[in-house]
C-alpha cells in the first residue's frame, strides 16, 4: 500500500485536512461519556473543579445549564467536522480514482504489443476497473476508518487512565488479544484474497471472450459448451469467496466474546469499589468508564472488515501499480531523431527475429532495401513473416540481431511518435470504434475538411456505399464496425490511410476482404495513391502486387526470389508455383 500513499504525493495537502477533520470527529463523538459522568457528579455535589472554576458557581442548576449548552455545541461541531471528512475523503477518493485511472490507461498504451498478445483483455480490465474501483473504495471509507479507530483507541485510553489507573489497566486487557487475533486473521485472510483476484480476472476474460465471439458461438452451437467453461470459472470465483467468507465470518464472534469478558470485568470490579466505599472511584466515574469501555472495545469487532477491505485494497494495488510501474520494452531511447516527414527509404540490414518462447526463428538474416517513392509487393506462403515483418517495419516488436534503418537513420533512434506518423498501414485486422463513418475515416487527425474526408472514400471505392446509407457519413457503423460487411470495413481502413498521407504506405492484405470487382479498382487507385511515396503491399492474391515495381517473395525467414512480376514467373520458382495454384494450372506446369 506504500505504492498508493507514494502515488497521492500530489493530494497530501487534501489528505492531511481530512486526517484532521476525521480526528476532531471521533473525539467530540467520544465526549458524550464525559458529559454523562460530569452530570451525574454535578447533580451529586462531586461536580469536576474545572467546571465550577470556568462558570464561577456550584450551584447544581447553573452546573446543569452550562453542560447542556456544552453538549449542543460539542454535537453541533461533531455534526461539522464529519460533513467536512465526509466530503473531504470521498472527493479525494474520486480525485484519486480518476488521476489513477488515467495514468495506468496511458501506461497500458505506451506497452509493447507483446504484452497484449501475451495477456488476456479480461484480466487488464479488471485492473483498470475493479481494481481502480477497490482503491477508491478503500480510500473512501476504509481508511477513515482506520484513522478513527487508532483516534479512539488512543484518546479512549487516555481518558481512562488519567480517570483511575487501576480499573483502565484492567479494562484495557482485552486489547492486546484482539489486536493478536486481527493480525492472525490479517496473515490468514491475505492469500485468499489475492486468490479471490485471479479468480475474478480469469472470469472476466472468459465473459469478455465470449461476448466479443457471440456469433463463433452461434454459428457452432456451441452455447452449452461455453456455458460450462463459464459456470467452471465462476464456480473457482464462488470457491475462492467462500474461503474467504468461511475465515471472516468466524473472527467477529470470538472478538466480541472477548469484548463482552472486558466489560463485564469493568462493572464488577467498578461496582465492588464503589460499594466497598474506597475513593478510588465515583459513581459518575463508573459511568464514564462502562460508557467508554463499550465506544473503545464494540469498535474493535470492525477491525476485521477493515482488515478485510485493506487486504483487498493491497491486492489490488499490487496489480494496479505492477502495471503502471512496468515500462515498455519497446520505447523512446534519450535524445531521439526526428524527422517531421521521411522521404521513404527503407533499409533492412541482416534482420533475425523471432518471437519469444518460438524455436524456429522467423527471420535469419534478411536483407533488403526500398527505394524512397518505390512499390514493392511481398509475397510468400502462410506462415512466411510477411505480417511479422510490418509490426518491425512499425516497431511493434524489436529485432533480434541485425537493423532497420529509415532515411538511413537506424529504427530504434527514430521517435517513435515520427515513425508511426509517417507510416500510413491498412492491416488485415481491422478494427473500427463505435461512431459515425466520417469519424473513423478521420481517426487521429485533428481538424479536416469534409470534403477530403469524401476523396479519400472515393479513392478506396466506399463513397457509393456511404450515399446509399440512410445517414450517409454521419451513419453509425456500430461496435467494432459490425453494421459494415467485411469489405466495407476494409475500404474503410484504406480510406483511413488515404487521408493520413504518410509517405510510407504499407499495405497488409488490405484486398483479401473485398469482391474481385472492388479488388481491380482498389488497385488501380492503389497505383495512383501511391504515385511519390514508398509503398510495400504485402498479398497473399498475387493479383494485387502484379503491377508492383518490385517484388519480393519470402520463404523460411529469408528472401527466395526478388524482381518484377514478369521476372519471377520466367524464373519458374516459389513464385511461380504461387501463381499458378491462384490460376488453377498448378498441374500443367
Amino acid at each position: 500500500m506504500h505504492q498508493l500513499f507514494s502515488y497521492m504525493a500530489p493530494f497530501y495537502g487534501k489528505l492531511y485536512v481530512c486526517i484532521a477533520n476525521s480526528t476532531a470527529n471521533k473525539i467530540l463523538d467520544l465526549m458524550p461519556p464525559l458529559l454523562v459522568a460530569w452530570v451525574i457528579d454535578s447533580v451529586a455535589g462531586n461536580a469536576p473543579v474545572w467546571i465550577k472554576a470556568f462558570i464561577g458557581s456550584e450551584d447544581p442548576w447553573h452546573l446543569a445549564l452550562f453542560l447542556s449548552l456544552l453538549s449542543v455545541l460539542i454535537f453541533g461541531f461533531e455534526s461539522l467536522f464529519q460533513w467536512a471528512y465526509q466530503y473531504g475523503f470521498q472527493s479525494l477518493a474520486q480525485q484519486v480514482q480518476h488521476a489513477l485511472r488515467v495514468d495506468t490507461y496511458k501506461q497500458l498504451q505506451q506497452r509493447e504489443t507483446e504484452f497484449f498478445e501475451n495477456h488476456r483483455l479480461g484480466n487488464t480490465m479488471a485492473i483498470i476497473n475493479d481494481d481502480v474501483n477497490q482503491l477508491e473504495r478503500f480510500l473512501n471509507t476504509a481508511f477513515n476508518e482506520i484513522m478513527q479507530l487508532i483516534v479512539l483507541v488512543i484518546f479512549s485510553a487516555y481518558v481512562m487512565v488519567t480517570t483511575s489507573l487501576p480499573l483502565a489497566l484492567f479494562s484495557l486487557l482485552p486489547i492486546p488479544f484482539i489486536v493478536f487475533g486481527s493480525l492472525y486473521y490479517q496473515k490468514k485472510i491475505s492469500p485468499k484474497y489475492a486468490h479471490i483476484r485471479d479468480k475474478v480476472g480469469r472470469l472476466n476474460s472468459r465473459l469478455e471472450n465470449n461476448i466479443s465471439g457471440i456469433a463463433v458461438i452461434k454459428s457452432f452451437t456451441a452455447e452449452q459448451f461455453e456455458l460450462e467453461r463459464v459456470k467452471e470459472e465462476s464456480h473457482a470465483y464462488l470457491k475462492a469467496n467462500l474461503a474467504a467468507i468461511r475465515l471472516n465470518t468466524l473472527y467477529v464472534p470470538i472478538i466480541r466474546m472477548g469484548i463482552a469478558f472486558g466489560f463485564a470485568g469493568v462493572l464488577l470490579l467498578g461496582a465492588y469499589w464503589i460499594l466497598d466505599g474506597s475513593d478510588f472511584l465515583s459513581i459518575g466515574q463508573l459511568v464514564l468508564f462502562s460508557m467508554m469501555i463499550q465506544r473503545l472495545l464494540w469498535p474493535l469487532t470492525r477491525l476485521g472488515a477493515i482488515i478485510d477491505d485493506y487486504e483487498r485494497a493491497k491486492a489490488s494495488s499490487k496489480r494496479v501499480f505492477d502495471l503502471l510501474h512496468t515500462e515498455s520494452s519497446i520505447k523512446n531511447v534519450p535524445n531521439p531523431v526526428h524527422i517531421q516527414r521521411f522521404n521513404g527509404d527503407i533499409r533492412c540490414e541482416a534482420l533475425g527475429f523471432s518471437y519469444q518462447g518460438q524455436l524456429e526463428p522467423i527471420f535469419k538474416d534478411l536483407t533488403f532495401h526500398i527505394k524512397a517513392g518505390e512499390t514493392v509487393g511481398i509475397a510468400g506462403k502462410t506462415g512466411s513473416g510477411k505480417t511479422s515483418l510490418v509490426k518491425l517495419l512499425m516497431r511493434l516488436y524489436d529485432a533480434n540481431s541485425g537493423n532497420l534503418f529509415y532515411d538511413d537513420v537506424p529504427i530504434k533512434q527514430l521517435c517513435l511518435n515520427d515513425l508511426r506518423r509517417n507510416i500510413a498501414l491498412v492491416s488485415q485486422d481491422i478494427y473500427l470504434f463505435h461512431g459515425t463513418i466520417l469519424e473513423n475515416i478521420a481517426y487521429g487527425i485533428d481538424s479536416v475538411e469534409k470534403e477530403a474526408v469524401i476523396h479519400a472514400a472515393k479513392l478506396a471505392e466506399l463513397h457509393e456505399f456511404i450515399m446509399a446509407s440512410p445517414n450517409g457519413y454521419d451513419s453509425i457503423v456500430g461496435e467494432k464496425g459490425i453494421k459494415l460487411s467485411g469489405g466495407q470495413r476494409q475500404r474503410l481502413s484504406i480510406a483511413r490511410a488515404i487521408l493520413k498521407d504518410a509517405p510510407i504506405m504499407i499495405f497488409d492484405e488490405a484486398t483479401s476482404s473485398v469482391d474481385t470487382e472492388t479488388e481491380r479498382a482498389i488497385q488501380v487507385n492503389i497505383q495512383r495513391l501511391t504515385q511519390g511515396k514508398t509503398a510495400l503491399v504485402i498479398a497473399h492474391r498475387l493479383s494485387t502486387i502484379r503491377h508492383a515495381d518490385r517484388i519480393i517473395v519470402l520463404d523460411k525467414g529469408h528472401i527466395s526470389e526478388t524482381g518484377s512480376h514478369d521476372d519471377l514467373i520466367k524464373q519458374g520458382g516459389l513464385y511461380h508455383e504461387l501463381w499458378s495454384i491462384q490460376l488453377g494450372d498448378a498441374c500443367s506446369t
